[in-house]
């Protein structure tokens, strides 16, 4: 999200029941990372995948730029201090 600076809320389903619920009805199954984008549910996805959906949906436009983090690996907690809630969640 950083290298498209795109806004996005992180849902926390480990300590919040009711956000673990909610992932699990919308994406029809037990695993995360989930991304819901714009309503539509991404279920157990990893960062490429997400990046392959925005680009596929003109959601973004090709960049050369690198992504600062991997996009095959989970966030730190250092990288979820100060989420910002926009229509893209992370479960």
């Amino acid at each position: 999200m950083r290298k498209y600076h795109i806004d996005y809320e992180d849902v926390d389903v480990i300590n919040q029941q009711s956000n673990y619920e909610e992932m699990v009805r919308k994406s029809g199954q037990p695993l995360s990372p989930c991304v819901e984008i714009d309503g539509v549910m991404l279920a157990d996805v990893s960062g490429e995948e997400v990046e392959n959906y925005l680009l596929a949906n003109d959601l973004v436009k090709p960049t050369e730029v690198p992504a600062v983090e991997p996009i095959n690996a989970g966030c730190s907690p250092e990288m979820n201090d100060n989420p910002v809630a926009k229509p893209i969640r992370f479960f």
